[in-house]
């Protein structure tokens, strides 16, 4: 989510928007969109809490020469009765971490209704916990992965029945519809909380040749050794950016901005190759598409076929929320949302999130 730039590079945030409509597993039904307005509290009567079970492991994705260790948590309610499979995917930033996650998986999780739940946090390669190598990061790759973290035999998220619910906030979402749109994937059903499909540079300054070749020397610079450290120190690696950053568009409401989760966020980035994904995500490599019309696009190629809900916020930053408003009413968005909160309403805003996934699922499973 670094925003801050150099050689005439101005702060910017990342875009985002949403989409998201009802229906059912075995015989989707689809139907006109449907656009809430989420309240702001939280009625748990109908279904109460109960404990959960928190297990954290690592899963080697092979990529190419590559064997990356991936980061990942599991959290249920510990017993042996069957369960959905849920898979959350972290919002893909310079701090992207599952941590983002955890409220809404314990909450979904411990809820006791119809269904049980089983719910997976992954750190994407190069962020969060995982292995961070010097690999030539783009939207391709990080959707190899996904696609290889969802398929693979030996995937922590692979089961017999092939049900599973994706839950992606920002880019995340965006790759997760893209994988789906191409078949690569199928899930149950797609939220997409908070989406984006733009790099913070290019969203400002655009995609001509003169732009892409600053993104290059950018990009090549913050790969670079020693000075590539020096310049990510600047732009991304310190506390006083990271809190600049959270207080000016990634929360709606500076006062939940804790010391514990600067400090939390500025440790991920003095891990060793921090900087790798940074840059690619800073220039608009990891860029799912390239244009609204595209992205509006991907959400249309579901239709019929993958229910998908999106949550859009209320405090996102003005140019999150024209592409939010673009989705609203668009094909393949079976209903869409406004919650509290801005660019990572998962972390900001827990429990009202969960309550709107959990809501979703029930609209698949229960009814």
């Amino acid at each position: 989510m670094a925003s801050s730039a150099i050689f005439n590079f101005l702060p910017s945030s990342s875009l985002s928007s949403l989409s998201f409509r009802n229906s059912r597993t075995q015989t989707p039904n689809f139907y006109n969109p449907l656009i809430v307005k989420a309240s702001t509290s939280v009625d748990y009567s109908s279904s109460s809490l109960a404990g959960t079970s928190t297990k954290n492991n690592n899963w080697v994705w092979k990529y190419k020469d590559n064997s990356v260790n991936i980061y990942y948590e599991e959290h249920d309610k510990g017993s042996d009765e069957p369960c959905k499979n849920i898979l959350m995917i972290p919002t893909i930033s310079d701090v992207s971490t599952v941590e983002e996650w955890r409220s809404v998986a314990k909450d979904i999780t411990g809820r006791n209704g119809k269904v049980n739940y089983r719910t997976t946090i992954v750190d994407w390669p190069g962020l969060g916990y995982s292995d961070r190598p010097k690999l030539d990061y783009n939207a391709d790759v990080m959707e190899k992965f996904l696609v290889d973290f969802i398929n693979a035999p030996d995937s922590p998220v692979n089961n017999s029945d092939k049900d599973l619910v994706v839950f992606g906030g920002g880019h995340a979402a965006t790759l997760a519809v893209r994988a789906a749109k191409k078949g690569l994937v199928k899930p149950t059903a797609i939220a997409s909380i908070a989406p984006t499909w733009a790099g913070p540079l290019p969203i400002v300054f655009g995609r001509d040749s003169s732009m892409e070749t600053r993104y290059g020397f950018l990009r090549g610079t913050l790969r670079a050794p020693a000075v590539g450290w020096m310049m990510y120190n600047v732009l991304v690696s310190n506390e006083k950016s990271i809190t600049s950053q959270y207080k000016s568009h990634v929360y709606a409401d500076p006062e939940k901005v804790t010391p514990y989760i600067i400090e939390s966020r500025f440790a991920l980035t003095k891990r060793q190759g921090a900087r790798y994904v940074p840059a690619a995500f800073l220039t608009g490599l990891l860029d799912p598409v390239k244009s609204r019309e595209e992205f509006v696009q991907l959400f249309a190629e579901l239709e019929g076929k993958i229910p998908c809900l999106v949550l859009a916020t209320a405090g996102s930053p003005k140019r999150s929320k024209a592409e939010m408003e673009a989705l609203k009413e668009a094909k393949g968005v079976s209903k869409y949302v406004e919650v509290p909160g801005a660019l990572l309403p998962q972390e900001e805003c827990p429990e009202i999130v969960a309550e709107q996934l959990y809501r979703f699922l029930q609209e698949i499973y229960e009814l």
